[in-house]
């Protein structure tokens, strides 16, 4: 399993844990992932995906996947995503 958001592709990040030393050891930063299943209005089935909190929360505010996917660039979707995009717009 990818530790990538499928909706907003965050993915983890590399740093520092730094101790009250100021030693430096490498670690790194992953992702809040949730696997969730959305439900698509217009195509009529469960959708599940790996997203983040972040991402849940966006949706939910957007009011659905159906509207979230229509705002949001191509680009940031992973393949899975991209497919359920052009499904939506050839609904339209």
């Amino acid at each position: 399993m990818s530790r990538k958001c499928e909706l907003t592709g965050k993915s983890p990040l590399k740093g520092h844990k730094v101790s009250h030393a100021n030693n430096k050891v490498k670690r790194k930063f992953l992702p809040n992932l949730k696997k969730v299943t959305f439900r698509s209005i217009k195509l009529k089935k469960n959708i599940k995906l790996n997203v983040t909190n972040s991402a849940l929360r966006s949706v939910d505010k957007e009011g659905g996947l159906d509207s979230f996917l229509s705002g949001v660039k191509l680009a940031k979707l992973s393949p899975k995503a991209k497919k359920i995009k052009k499904l939506l717009i050839s609904r339209s």
